[in-house]
């Protein structure tokens, strides 16, 4: 007899410069990121993560994380990752790790994470205008 399929709930999601795993298993978020600072665009930013956290589900299922531009919502990034959840009382942690992101333009840009090509969650990445510090003459 097959398990039926319950499709999980999304614990969370952050988007951080970097995840660690620990000697003792766990995870550490580096840098949690609210928004990209960018003195001039386009602007390159070397390493992104995005942390995902999945339980209440069973089964077999893909994620898919997307970057989306703030114009046309067109992807930056994308990565996807097969999972699975043998019980309803286990959970699956994944990491995306995009490199070399590039942000043509300020504005709001939007992560967005799919699960079996449909749309789970969707939040702001704005990337915002800062002013450089002057140095005196």
């Amino acid at each position: 007899m097959e398990a039926s399929l319950i499709t999980p709930d999304i614990q969370a999601s952050v988007l951080c410069e970097d995840v660690r795993q620990e000697v003792s298993g766990s995870q550490t978020l580096v840098g949690v990121i609210n928004a990209i600072p960018a003195p001039v665009v386009p602007i390159g930013v070397f390493k992104l993560c995005l942390w995902t956290r999945w339980c209440g589900g069973l089964g077999e299922f893909e994620q898919q994380s997307l970057i989306l531009n703030c114009e046309d919502e067109k992807p930056l990034a994308t990565a996807t990752i097969k999972f699975q959840l043998p019980s309803l009382e286990a959970h699956a942690t994944n990491v995306h790790v995009f490199g070399g992101v590039q942000f043509p333009c300020h504005g709001l840009h939007h992560v967005e994470i799919r699960l079996d090509n449909q749309l789970r969650l969707r939040f702001p990445l704005p990337v915002v205008p800062v002013q450089t510090a002057q140095t005196p003459e």
